[in-house]
């Protein structure tokens, strides 16, 4: 069975919500309205049913709630996400095992609340998150209860970035060209979140924290030799502050704690950025994913071409499987026939 941990969706009550406090005409309107699989199961079902013994686990797609919505509204939003999301899996459990909670971030206390909420009662595989929270980093004290909360459920947290065209690509600009906010931009931001959780000693804290990150780890494996040996030399570059007194409180090489992320094989196709992946985080920790329905096609172009990529890999059937479901199976404790 193939167990696609990252895609996307829209119940239709929270698209109805999303809508009304979104600018109309909006970019982000315009888009989803052209990729009809977001909201209309119909579509979907079409898409899913063109490959074999293929299922989901739903999540809410990009922006971030917290983008369009204040910390008075956005745990309402959250609500209303995860009600539609958990009532799609209820009635259709043969196509969505499962689904990935929303949190409202920019209210951390909430976000604890609904994620008792919506793991423990609505029946969540594990939450989402951003790599920000409209700017701030998630190693800030005040959301550390939400990776508390998490790793005491023993439940995972699916990493998603969030980066837009207001971040410059030069100090001289005002925003970024070309949209290389997101080719490269999100890569980035994927990187700097595991970076900072990792040095924030969260891993030191709770050894059994469970992160997937989205689009195989950002840059990470490809920089394996600056995430490694580079950061063995953590302080050599900078005079104004002794840096080595971070790497002196963890209790391993940054190199290590990198390896200790998940990532998913949402590769848009690129079998080498799968296998650069696959070799930094090794089968155990890589899971299925392919990011629908944000393809060319609306849906079903990046589950054909991570299927192909997948089953073009160099690898032992027993690591494919884990991939395909393995991992899915025990890290999500899905209940699958």
């Amino acid at each position: 069975m193939k167990i696609d941990v990252f895609n996307h969706i829209l119940p239709k009550t929270f698209f109805e919500r999303m809508s009304a406090l979104r600018e109309k005409g909006s970019n982000m309107q315009r888009r989803i309205r052209e990729i009809p699989a977001l909201f209309e199961l119909d579509v979907r079902f079409r898409i899913m049913d063109g490959f074999r013994d293929y299922v989901q686990v739903i999540s809410l797609p990009s922006p971030p709630i917290e983008a369009f919505a204040t910390p008075e509204k956005s745990p309402e939003l959250a609500q209303i996400a995860n009600d539609g999301m958990a009532e799609l899996v209820a009635k259709h459990p043969d196509r969505f095992p499962g689904f990935v909670a929303a949190l409202p971030v920019n209210n951390p206390d909430a976000s604890v609340q609904e994620i008792e909420r919506a793991v423990v009662k609505l029946g969540a595989a594990g939450v989402q998150i951003y790599t920000n929270v409209n700017g701030r980093p998630l190693d800030e004290p005040a959301f550390l209860p939400i990776f508390e909360k998490m790793a005491e459920l023993d439940r995972p947290i699916w990493v998603h970035p969030a980066r837009g065209a207001g971040f410059p690509d030069y100090q001289t600009e005002q925003k970024s060209k070309f949209e290389l906010w997101w080719v490269f931009g999100w890569p980035y931001e994927t990187s700097i979140f595991m970076a900072r959780i990792l040095f924030a000693g969260y891993f030191d804290r709770w050894p059994n924290l469970k992160i997937i990150t989205h689009h195989m780890g950002g840059m990470v494996p490809y920089f394996s030799g600056r995430t490694g040996p580079g950061l063995d030399q953590l302080g050599a570059r900078t005079e104004d502050e002794d840096l080595t007194v971070y790497t002196r409180r963890l209790k391993k090489r940054p190199q290590d704690y990198f390896k200790m992320f998940y990532a998913d094989t949402a590769t848009f196709g690129s079998r080498p950025a799968m296998e650069c992946g696959l070799a930094f985080f090794g089968a155990d920790h890589a899971l299925f994913a392919s990011d629908s329905p944000f393809d060319p096609e609306k849906g079903p172009g990046y589950i054909r071409d991570t299927i192909r990529c997948i089953d073009e890999l160099s690898v032992p059937a027993e690591e494919r499987k884990k991939i395909y479901e393995g991992n899915a199976r025990k890290l999500l404790r899905l209940r699958l026939g």
